[in-house]
């Protein structure tokens, strides 16, 4: 009778354990936007606290007329909605750079930006996230090729350790 008893309490314990959810420190992933976004960024999330975390993007774009680059830096507050649901906002800054082959046009130049960020994702009960926001990003700092606004849609998938 002690032995089933210990064994309930095990498992009751086990059982209790596994239906908190832990959070994980880091993610890595891919980013697919569009607008003045750059298609599939790279993108790496470290919490700092419970609620609160940061998050790098980085991208890289080929076109027929001009190659860039660009990093994007996010501080963001995360809400927990319901089971593994959450949605976030943040808002950050980001550099890049462009080379035009563009005869009429300069060249090359970098640019900066701020952004906003607003979005909601699903955590797994496996290590893995799914995820879709809207990042607003004004161009401070302006080379030719970029509009001085940009809207980003983004769907992504998130690895989480």
């Amino acid at each position: 009778m002690k032995k089933l008893f210990l064994i309930l309490l095990c498992i009751a314990g086990f059982g209790l354990s596994a239906q908190a959810q832990e959070i994980s420190t880091n993610a890595i992933g891919l980013r697919f936007g569009g607008g003045n976004g750059f298609g599939a960024e790279f993108s790496y999330q470290r919490h700092l606290k419970e609620t609160n975390r940061l998050e790098l993007d980085l991208g890289f774009r080929s076109e027929g007329n001009f190659n860039s680059f660009k990093l994007t830096g996010i501080y963001q507050w995360v809400w927990n909605i319901d089971g593994g649901f959450n949605w976030y906002a943040g808002a950050g800054a980001g550099v890049g750079s462009v080379n035009d082959r563009r005869r009429h046009h300069k060249g090359d130049g970098a640019f900066a930006l701020i952004a906003g960020n607003i979005g909601a994702e699903y955590v797994f009960d496996i290590p893995l996230m799914v995820f879709i926001d809207f990042r607003p990003e004004i161009v401070l700092a302006n080379y030719d090729v970029y509009n001085s606004f940009g809207p980003d849609f983004a769907i992504g998938v998130r690895y989480r350790w």
